[in-house]
């Protein structure tokens, strides 16, 4: 699921995304049970969604990012790179950032006319399951992917420069920044890190 532009996203196993909108919450006539529109397209799951620069991302398991206009809600575009499943997507400024069981994070920026290109291709050794980001020292941007090495790699942004590692005893399926520190899910319960400075 995903918030953003006053609605709210989830995808489905089926390739569709539902959207409700802002009214289902302040219109006692509107079943907020049921979606106002169903965004459509694919017809495998949709694995990652994400709201920035007017626009929804979401990543499926048929390798591609779809790009939705949040005005109209429709696909302005299909972004092609990654060769698995696109498992996390995080937008910063102009920039749009994927990874990928491919064992890539990609960057993505957009271009002139409103179109988007990839611009790099950083590859692990695993797959990678989760992005966050969040500014470091200095007000730097600091990327933070997890992988299925049981690991959340720090990268210095834009270099892509790792500044560092956290482990854990199982794969991390969710990284949230918040107050203080990390938030990172596993497949149990929410387990909390400190900040990096």
């Amino acid at each position: 699921m995903e918030v953003g532009n006053d609605m709210v996203f989830a995808g489905t196993e089926e390739g569709v995304i539902y959207v409700w909108k802002g009214k289902a919450c302040s219109d006692a006539k509107v079943n907020p049970s049921h979606p106002d529109q169903a965004l459509s397209g694919h017809t495998a799951a949709v694995v990652s969604l994400r709201v920035g620069n007017i626009r929804l991302y979401s990543g499926y398991v048929d390798h591609t990012i779809r790009v939705w206009n949040l005005d109209t809600l429709e696909c302005a575009m299909t972004l092609n790179g990654h060769s698995d499943v696109v498992t996390s997507l995080i937008s910063w400024t102009t920039c749009l950032i994927s990874c990928s069981l491919d064992h890539m994070i990609k960057a993505w920026t957009m271009c002139k006319g409103g179109n988007i290109e990839g611009i790099y291709t950083h590859i692990e050794e695993d797959d990678l399951l989760a992005l966050s980001g969040m500014h470091g020292t200095e007000d730097k941007p600091v990327l933070l992917c997890s992988s299925k090495d049981n690991s959340i790699r720090i990268y210095d942004l834009p270099s892509f420069d790792e500044k560092g590692r956290l482990f854990d005893k199982r794969e991390v399926r969710a990284i949230q920044v918040g107050l203080g520190g990390l938030f990172f899910t596993r497949m149990k319960p929410v387990d909390f890190l400190c900040g990096i400075g």
